[in-house]
């Protein structure tokens, strides 16, 4: 009887405490901090945009930016200068009087902020000449060089440079379904990101020549959405990205003893590939259970010991993507094989150079195969024509068809399980990162769990 009165009395306290947050959550000021409550609170009210189940509603929009980019990297300086147009629609119902650019390069610049907040340790014991390039050498300079915001017409456009983001104002308010275009023309120094980090830049190999893999490195659109309005948050150099979708086309000049692929079509096959990489292509094409070389290690310690002065244009486009990523050097072997998918065969593709053989020859096309027929068995069919898995040293990182995966053999070519499956992990989630986020156009800058689990 004792006992089944303090069960009572237990429930009762309970009960009262429960009704008691209930009443505290409804005082102002005050949030809820009940174990139990309903989550009605916690999502937004379902409305024309978003329906309760967050799924697009009647009234839902996607702004739209195309880009047209005419880039060039100086292998000798590694500057990077590009001109681009963005032609931006307002699909909004809303008028816009400004547009807002992300300048992620700027987080490089040499007085950024973001170095105020990067965490370091002092080792017990190191040499004087590693600790003074270590805590007192003068940070990289590799932000952008803004030479000129115009309209089409060559007129200046007023506009501010906040850190990593730039606001364009608007000769004129756009309305809905107008278009507006505009150029910017601009210039960085590339970083080497072995040495200062990033996702993007060079790695510098004894022989002189760099392998770049190059992304985020233009100015482009922030997104604007009817949660929000802009989203202008700044770039600290950790969180990631939300990006509105649009055409590219982006043609990028490099050394004409350079290899290059990167997000898109390749428009001029045939004027930037030898005679024998067109035939091996032509074959690879067909090939579904191995990869196929397209240019050999042999062909490219040829190329590794030539400074050609003579330039290639590459032409590619892209249709419906949310970004753009490339990567160029001499020192590039480069094997595809076909994938099938659906009806459709999609080209799983791997550049690498010599200091990543034999393991990069042996798994990685392999490991990109692989990863668009399981990704696609079990979400939706992947829907580009390609993926491209490049050799980085120290790098993990995607944007749309390509990505840079990390894994090296020692210098004998040796390597362990480790190194092996290491290497096919990160390619494994860095193609991966195509159906997630890419394709799925989750908010990395705010929600970046939701694709990196």
């Amino acid at each position: 009887m004792r006992i089944l009165k303090f069960l009572c009395l237990s429930i009762a306290f309970i009960s009262l405490n429960v009704v008691a947050q209930e009443q505290e959550e409804r005082k102002s000021g005050h949030t809820n901090q009940n174990k139990f409550k309903q989550l009605y609170d916690e999502f937004a009210t379902p409305n024309m945009y978003r329906t309760g189940s967050g799924a697009p509603g009647p009234a839902y929009y996607q702004q739209q930016a195309d880009y047209k980019m005419d880039l060039e990297i100086n292998d000798e300086t590694a500057v990077l200068t590009g001109y681009e147009t963005i032609t931006y629609t307002n699909n909004s119902p809303d008028e816009l009087t400004y547009l807002w650019v992300q300048l992620d390069q700027n987080v490089r610049t040499k007085d950024s902020p973001s170095n105020d907040i990067k965490t370091s340790t002092v080792t017990p014991a190191q040499s004087a000449s590693r600790f003074a390039s270590s805590y007192m050498s003068e940070n990289f300079d590799g932000g952008f060089n803004i030479e000129s915001v115009t309209s089409t017409d060559g007129k200046a456009l007023s506009h501010i440079i906040n850190q990593t983001m730039m606001r364009v104002d608007l000769p004129q308010t756009m309305k809905t379904g107008d278009k507006f275009s505009f150029n910017i023309k601009w210039w960085y120094q590339i970083n080497n990101h072995v040495t200062d980090g990033g996702r993007s830049g060079y790695e510098l190999f004894p022989d002189g020549n760099r392998n770049y893999v190059i992304a985020q490195f233009y100015p482009r659109m922030a997104v604007y959405n009817d949660v929000e309005g802009w989203q202008n948050s700044q770039f600290w150099g950790r969180d990631e990205f939300a990006l509105p979708f649009g055409n590219f086309e982006v043609n990028i000049t490099v050394p004409a003893d350079h290899l290059l692929d990167g997000t898109g079509k390749l428009m001029n096959r045939s004027d930037v590939f030898s005679g024998d990489m067109m035939k091996r292509y032509e074959k690879a094409k067909k090939s579904y259970k191995e990869p196929v070389i397209i240019s050999t290690q042999a062909e490219a310690e040829v190329r590794e010991k030539g400074r050609s002065k003579k330039k290639n244009t590459w032409k590619l486009y892209a249709e419906n993507v949310r970004d753009f990523g490339f990567a160029s050097s001499r020192k590039y072997i480069w094997d595809m094989m076909a994938v099938k998918i659906g009806d459709t065969d999609v080209m799983a593709v791997s550049l690498y150079s010599k200091e990543g053989n034999p393991l990069w020859e042996q798994w990685s096309t392999k490991a990109v195969a692989s990863t668009l027929k399981s990704y696609s068995r079990m979400t939706f069919d992947y829907p580009y024509h390609k993926a491209i898995s490049v050799h980085a040293r120290r790098q993990g990182m995607e944007y749309p068809m390509i990505c840079w995966n990390y894994g090296r053999p020692d210098e004998n070519g040796k390597y362990d399980d480790r190194t092996k499956y290491g290497m096919m992990s990160v390619i494994i989630h860095e193609v991966g990162h195509n159906f997630f986020p890419m394709i799925v156009n989750s908010d990395e800058r705010q929600w970046t769990w939701m694709d990196e689990g």
